[in-house]
């Protein structure tokens, strides 16, 4: 299983995050940090990196509902999306894949939480 699911779009890297922002917020989702890692880099390495950014999404409703059914789940919480720009300007949108990730945690009923969310991350990522 991926643990990831992309898309490659044909805009901007600061249009490409700004309609991930729009299309994150018609899901349900607010972005809760956002790591510019180009700019971290370079300040605490002062090492040049591509346009790299993370999006730290949640969905209050369902954040909730896994919290209340495994009390550590908050440790693989917020989802992360990032969008980058590789060296031939190209830019990429990708999220964690919810099942994934909650593959290591034997708990059944977070399936059906990391079913729904994987299903309004993925309209994120077609939507862009």
């Amino acid at each position: 299983m991926e643990y990831v699911f992309s898309k490659k779009v044909d805009l901007t890297f600061e249009q490409t995050l700004e309609k991930v922002r729009i299309e994150l917020g018609h899901e349900g989702f607010g972005v809760l940090t956002e790591i510019d890692v180009k700019a971290t880099l370079k300040k605490k390495l002062n090492a040049e990196f591509r346009n790299y950014t993370i999006l730290g999404a949640c969905n209050p409703t369902y954040a909730h509902q896994a919290l209340q059914a495994e009390p550590w789940i908050g440790s693989m919480l917020p989802c992360n999306v990032v969008v980058q720009e590789f060296d031939n300007q190209q830019v990429e949108v990708a999220a964690v894949n919810p099942i994934a990730s909650m593959q290591a945690v034997k708990n059944p009923a977070l399936l059906a939480i990391a079913t729904t969310i994987q299903d309004k991350l993925k309209a994120v990522i077609n939507a862009v």
